[in-house]
């Protein structure tokens, strides 16, 4: 099948990657020259692990292309995808310009039948705009092209995306033809033959669907995360809560988790988009409203744990070393990151903050320019420190060398916003910690 997918963000550039691994030929279409050539090379613009040896591996196999003109090989497809961004407006409806834009092209180039596969996450109701937009090009030529609209919203999980596109728990597609639904069986044949859920179901349920799965996850973190912090005032421990109603098969153990807040590329964004979405048909989503609440407040519990520590004493001029950047591991995303806001609510403090991450150094630098300091390593950035702040879990944080720690902090404070640390071990080795939840 020849495939082209308009985008080479996070989701297109997976995408056009894995379908291209199942067989398809695959053609990825942005309009950035730069970051185009550069995939020619074999640069990847985003940090996930495999992804570069799939992209070359397939494009080495001719089965991956590249392209900056959509118009130029569009009507050599049989599936466009749309996986360009829907940033969050001021409102934090989801900005649909892109989206409209790539539909736009498509009606004013469009000479044969396709099927158009809306992979952005947007909110219900953009299928219906896509298809106005595409047929009002068409008959601002004169021209009698059919077409069918599809939606077929994306679940990958950033660190683990091409194994949740070749192994997926299932395949959401929403369309309203016949015609649509086989062509789109086809591409997704390699997942029927292993036994993967494919989930054929209309359009807006589709759309509704992506949105849904997040904000339910999201208000599951929030949940925890508020029992949490009742845990701590009550003398609980949130790690025995979570295996006491983790147990309950009505309830798993999965996103059950306290710690210092969500961030990333799609929670923050889909549960704006999903309130917004409700507001503009006259409906409150109240438990959302409370989830996003909770979330923004708990991104600057470990501060707060911090100006605890130190018994109202000034934090001005204060080093403060802090372990991760990106919103979790295995990414260098660090889009509505905690260390984000715990990074300027020390900065507003007048710390001195010395930063390290994995992956995400480059990114720390786009955003937060010189206002902190980047060490090479995690030890460095220890060297000297007055606190430590751990928030995203990396492996190699896991198992620290406390005693080289503890020899070069100047204060033995650890503030652990992922709860990775064993208490004990660390009081045993002088240290003063503080966690989430007990």
């Amino acid at each position: 099948m020849n495939i082209a997918i308009v985008g080479t963000g996070y989701v297109g550039l997976v995408s056009g990657a894995c379908f291209a691994e199942t067989g398809a030929t695959v053609t990825c279409v942005d309009v950035d020259e730069k970051k185009i050539e550069a995939l020619k090379k074999g640069v990847i613009p985003i940090y996930e692990p495999g992804l570069d040896e799939l992209v070359m591996k397939n494009f080495n196999a001719g089965r991956l292309k590249f392209s900056t003109s959509l118009p130029d090989i569009i009507n050599e497809q049989e599936i466009i995808f749309t996986a360009v961004g829907t940033p969050p407006d001021e409102d934090g409806s989801a900005d649909l310009k892109y989206v409209l834009q790539v539909a736009k092209t498509i009606g004013e180039n469009l000479n044969r039948y396709i099927v158009v596969v809306t992979k952005s996450t947007v909110p219900v109701g953009t299928s219906h705009k896509v298809y106005d937009t595409i047929k009002a090009e068409l008959d601002k030529r004169g021209a009698d092209v059919k077409f069918d609209v599809a939606s077929n919203p994306e679940f990958l999980k950033e660190g683990n995306a091409i194994k949740d596109f070749m192994s997926p728990d299932r395949v959401v597609i929403g369309v309203d033809s016949e015609k649509a639904k086989k062509i789109l069986t086809k591409l997704y044949k390699p997942f029927l033959i292993n036994n993967f859920r494919v989930i054929f179901m209309d359009i807006p349920s589709a759309e509704m669907t992506k949105y849904a799965a997040n904000s339910m996850l999201a208000t599951r973190i929030s949940f925890m995360n508020d029992i949490a912090n009742l845990c701590e005032l009550v003398g609980a421990d949130v790690n025995q809560v979570r295996a006491g109603i983790g147990s309950d098969t009505r309830i798993g153990r999965k996103f059950l988790y306290a710690g210092c807040g969500y961030g990333g590329s799609c929670f923050p964004k889909d549960v704006k988009a999903l309130i917004k979405t409700a507001d503009d048909n006259g409906y409150s989503l109240e438990v959302l409203k409370a989830v996003e609440k909770v979330n923004e407040k708990q991104k600057r519990i470990l501060f707060d744990k911090l100006a605890k520590a130190f018994a109202g004493e000034p934090l001005e001029s204060r080093r403060i070393a802090v372990w991760g950047l990106a919103f979790k591991p295995e990414t260098d995303d660090m889009r509505e990151s905690t260390a984000l806001v715990v990074i300027r609510e020390l900065l507003n403090a007048g710390c001195h903050v010395y930063v390290y991450d994995p992956e995400a150094m480059d990114e720390c630098r786009r955003i937060m320019g010189d206002k902190v300091a980047y060490c090479k390593n995690m030890y460095e950035a220890v060297d000297g420190a007055e606190a430590l702040m751990m928030l995203t879990e990396w492996k190699e944080f896991r198992l620290p060398d406390w005693e080289l720690i503890g020899k070069s902090m100047r204060r033995k404070l650890v503030l652990d916003g992922r709860n990775i640390y064993d208490k004990e071990d660390l009081n045993e080795h002088g240290f003063e910690y503080h966690c989430i939840g007990k």
